[in-house]
């Protein structure tokens, strides 16, 4: 039997809701459940709750045949979307970019013990050697993000990448034979850790605004290269001598060159050139600091500890090169695989919701490390855990950056790159310093866990001033 459908409208309303039990029940109109089971849309005033309700109006002149479908909310084709919103070529050669640079960016970190025996250097000494480059690389992020900006993304990849490789050559045919040679190198590695206001932009220019989050978390996931440096450079030290790392790193340097030369492109469209006064009017935003601030903990806490976490297991368990290498290798992971993992939450629940949850556990785990946790299993768990936080924290930073700062995500994402490369030379300098003082590592992890802290409690205090001036950001701060 032949149905017509002649017209069928859809019409999403909002409308209050007092819930009883049961049930509900709904001043007016007829109300389909709402495809999330009821979840309140938002907060109305006097503890009032407003539900997203559906209502169907049929006008129908013949016998109607119709078959209900569930209403789409949006997410059910998010990561469909999401590959056909931008470039994946360019995505994916972000990624590798950002990887690469963050291996060699790291490499002085497992290689600390082995350089630190060979140059007789104290404990505070060897870790402001593996602080050195951070530093670098928060600093030159800046003048990284303008250069972009003035000759495009890609090329100003090419050029980092070329440095470092030219680099490393230099360290493995002339060697390192005091600290300030290894600072001088630190410097120039730092132009690998720049790679950061490169990379993010290269990949994220090619999205629309509500993917922002999951591009930059997929393109900053390149942290994980700092897996490949704590897993390799220590057993390739003990076969090889540890000047001959700087060598083996040039050979997926140039696969990846080539690779990024081939595939990644530049967004379509015009670019807005940064000035030096740009950032200087950013830094006039109180919100700004509070950004800088919140991702010196997150990313600060990443990198400081990636690069402390080989010379603490040694100093304070006994391990050897390649064993602190393989632990501190698993609490990186567990960090760079969190990354994409927490821009998609945080685009599900709220940025600021997902930055709560982390500074709270971070101030408890690292609280805890600070006591000794008694044996190595346990103080591993307790890092392994903390780095599984920090890496979410990154993400969830950088999915709020867009909203807050749409016109101005270039200039931030430099200024915010800085902090979080500044918070990561302070956590690693001061550890060594406060454990050379003291003889314990205690003090400074308590002080992290303390600035944690501080950053729930910072958050706590400026979230409702930030849903109620986001204008359209509400559902996802």
């Amino acid at each position: 039997m032949a149905r017509q459908l002649l017209s069928v409208r859809r019409v999403r309303q909002r409308r209050r809701v007092r819930k009883q039990q049961g049930g509900c029940a709904i001043q007016t109109g007829r109300a389909i459940p709402h495809p999330d089971n009821g979840v309140p849309s938002c907060l109305g005033t006097g503890g009032r709750r407003f539900y997203l309700v559906e209502q169907w109006r049929f006008d129908v002149r013949r016998t109607v045949h119709y078959e209900a479908a569930r209403p789409d909310d949006g997410t059910l084709n998010m990561d469909r979307n999401f590959w056909r919103s931008g470039h994946t070529p360019t995505l994916f050669s972000a990624f590798l970019y950002f990887d690469l640079s963050f291996m060699v960016w790291y490499l002085l970190g497992p290689l600390q013990i082995q350089i630190a025996g060979t140059l007789a250097l104290t404990t505070q000494q060897r870790a402001m050697m593996v602080a050195v480059p951070i530093l670098a690389g928060a600093i030159l992020r800046l003048p990284m993000g303008m250069l972009a900006d003035r000759i495009g993304p890609k090329r100003a990849g090419l050029l980092g990448q070329v440095i470092v490789i030219a680099t490393l050559l230099t360290a493995w045919r002339l060697g390192i034979h005091s600290l300030h040679q290894a600072f001088l190198l630190g410097v120039c590695l730092g132009v690998a850790g720049a790679s950061f206001a490169v990379a993010l932009p290269l990949a994220s220019r090619w999205y629309p605004p509500q993917h922002q989050g999951t591009a930059m978390g997929i393109a900053g996931a390149g942290n994980s290269g700092t897996v490949l440096a704590a897993l390799f450079a220590p057993a390739l030290a003990v076969a090889f001598g540890w000047k001959s790392v700087f060598g083996f790193a040039c050979i997926p340097l140039v696969f990846t060159l080539l690779f990024y030369m081939v595939c990644a492109k530049d967004a379509p469209g015009a670019m807005q050139r940064k000035q030096l006064g740009d950032y200087a009017r950013m830094l006039g935003n109180r919100d700004a600091w509070w950004f800088m601030f919140f991702y010196a903990l997150t990313f600060g806490g990443f990198s400081g500890f990636a690069s402390s976490l080989p010379g603490y297991f040694h100093d304070q368990f006994g391990f050897d090169p390649k064993m602190a290498g393989w632990a501190t290798a698993a609490c990186v992971f567990a960090g760079s695989v969190m990354r994409p993992i927490g821009g998609v939450m945080a685009d599900r629940i709220g940025g600021t919701r997902s930055l709560l949850g982390v500074y709270g556990a971070v101030a408890l785990l690292i609280g805890l490390a600070g006591f000794g946790a008694g044996t190595p299993a346990a103080s591993l768990a307790l890092f392994l855990i903390a780095m599984l936080c920090l890496g979410a924290g990154n993400g969830a930073v950088f999915q709020l950056v867009p909203q807050r700062f749409g016109k101005d995500i270039g200039v931030m994402t430099g200024l915010i790159g800085m902090a979080g490369g500044v918070g990561g030379f302070a956590l690693a300098s001061s550890l060594g310093a406060i454990k050379q003082a003291t003889g314990s590592y205690a003090e400074g992890l308590w002080l992290f866990a303390g600035l944690a802290l501080l950053g729930w409690l910072g958050l706590s205090y400026v979230k409702g001033h930030w849903r109620q001036a986001w204008t359209g950001a509400t559902a996802r701060v």
